[in-house]
């Protein structure tokens, strides 16, 4: 199981994000043949390669920069997520809540000053509990953050049986700006919820197309798309300044980074009754937790109208050996598609109320009915040994050496890291090469995401991934003290 992945398969399957590809971006080869030659090689044309490539440009425009991708741009991972990017303020122990924290804001803000047709939505994240020990074990940490780092504590919210009385006005509801209770929150069967602020739904895909676009259009950036790397090899030439490898491991690492296959569905939203206006408006991001039973560690958007269709994903417990060591993403499970279509329905209430109308007073429930989807697909996440992700220069005990910088393996939580990693792993390299002057400056990265061979050496004596995801460590994570 831990063994090293191999190379992106040329038949993936059809994430719904990939169904309005990019033009520009679509089988894209700046130039006919690959360049002999680079400052920086970036392999991989996720949100990670993408920035690091936008931070470069910022940092150190005068670097010839070369991105290599196996298949189409941001066909991997980025582009088969669950389209929501929320930090984990209660789940990692508050410096690296407040690490995802910034990374969020940064997008937030990234997105908006450039307008990025992306679909983001700022809204807040509904995390039902559907087992009473994990709720109380929640709620304990969360008032232990509130008391010791306020700053993290008031993006979040405890809503009981008996709904919640002290919500700062960041967590009201925008709609009505009542109290929150379970019922309101759509969550009703759960034993008990969490509400934080700063959860947003997107499109991945087009916001990596826009940062790719953008430099493609600014010069000095050189895309190969369908161009899979079989190995790295350092070459002592002085045109080579560095390398950062933001997609493929090195064997060294098998044991270190895993490959896990995940699944998503985007899901047809009910009719509405009539006389209804418009389709159902689920108004939050959700996840679903339970305990070690049911395994169940679901995410659920909603897209915008007219579609509004609802991207959910998890159900990995039902794969096959949970997907674990799998890198093939040109499949589907068919046991995690049925969960899927069937089990959304028994954790939510998804009637569509008219409005001014209590819940359940008029609307249609799908309790124990399948809900038919439009896209199924697989995607590949790296599951970190010891749980962070890993963020610098590849020794060269762990097949790397001067040149080869690594960012990589989330553990299934990109979104709200990768952006801000690149940037610590462009400042890392440009200010390594003496290019980065007064502009360059270091992100504050959280000392657990720095690779080091004092790192890689404990990393070995922890429980594998495979060990750690049999006591459900890839759950939500509520051991941060």
């Amino acid at each position: 199981m831990d063994r090293p992945s191999g190379l992106p398969v040329g038949n993936p399957s059809k994430s719904y994000w990939l169904s309005e590809p990019s033009e520009v971006l679509l089988g894209h080869r700046t130039t006919k043949d690959l360049p002999q030659t680079a400052d920086v090689l970036i392999i991989g044309s996720g949100i990670t390669g993408a920035f690091a490539a936008h931070f470069l440009r910022e940092k150190a425009p005068n670097l010839d920069v070369v991105m290599l991708e196996a298949r189409e741009a941001c066909w991997g991972a980025t582009g088969r997520n669950g389209g929501h990017c929320q930090p984990g303020y209660y789940v990692s122990p508050p410096h690296i809540a407040a690490f995802e924290h910034r990374t969020y804001c940064y997008l937030n803000e990234f997105v908006e000053s450039h307008s990025i047709p992306c679909d983001w939505r700022t809204t807040t994240g509904v995390h039902g509990f559907y087992s009473p020990e994990l709720f109380t074990t929640a709620k304990k940490i969360i008032r232990k953050i509130q008391e010791k780092y306020p700053h993290i504590g008031e993006n979040i919210a405890i809503v009981t049986k008996e709904g919640s009385k002290s919500l700062s006005s960041c967590l009201q509801d925008e709609r009505n700006s009542k109290e929150l209770t379970l019922e309101g929150l759509r969550v009703g069967a759960a034993k008990g919820a969490v509400v934080q602020a700063n959860a947003a739904s997107l499109w991945p895909y087009k916001l990596v197309a826009f940062v790719l676009e953008r430099l493609l259009a600014a010069g000095g950036f050189n895309l190969q798309t369908k161009t899979p790397v079989t190995g790295l090899k350092r070459v002592d030439l002085p045109a080579v300044q560095s390398s950062l490898d933001a997609g493929q491991l090195t064997h060294p690492l098998a044991d270190i980074i895993v490959p896990v296959k995940g699944q998503v569905s985007s899901l047809k939203p009910p009719l509405p009754p009539q006389p209804a206006k418009g389709p159902l408006d689920i108004g939050h991001t959700f996840y679903f937790v339970s305990d070690l039973t049911d395994r169940r560690d679901d995410y659920l958007v909603q897209r915008p109208p007219p579609g509004a269709e609802l991207v959910y994903g998890g159900g990995r417990i039902h794969a096959e050996g949970h997907g674990l060591g799998v890198w093939d993403d040109s499949t589907i499970d068919e046991p995690v598609a049925r969960y899927l279509k069937h089990e959304l329905g028994g954790l939510m209430d998804l009637s569509i109320h008219e409005q001014g109308k209590a819940q359940g007073e008029h609307g249609v429930s799908l309790q124990k009915q399948d809900v038919e989807p439009t896209f199924e697909w697989s995607g590949i996440m790296g599951f970190s040994r010891d749980g962070w992700p890993w963020v610098g220069p590849v020794p060269e005990t762990a097949g790397g050496g001067d040149g080869l910088w690594l960012c990589a393996g989330y553990s299934g939580g990109g979104m709200p890291n990768a952006a801000l990693c690149a940037k610590a792993v462009v400042d890392m390299m440009v200010n390594d090469h003496g290019e980065g002057g007064e502009g360059a400056s270091q992100v504050d990265l959280p000392p657990e995401y720095l690779l080091t061979e004092d790192r890689l050496e404990k990393a070995r004596t922890c429980e594998t991934v495979a060990e750690a995801d049999k006591r459900g460590a890839f759950m939500l994570d509520l051991d941060i003290f």
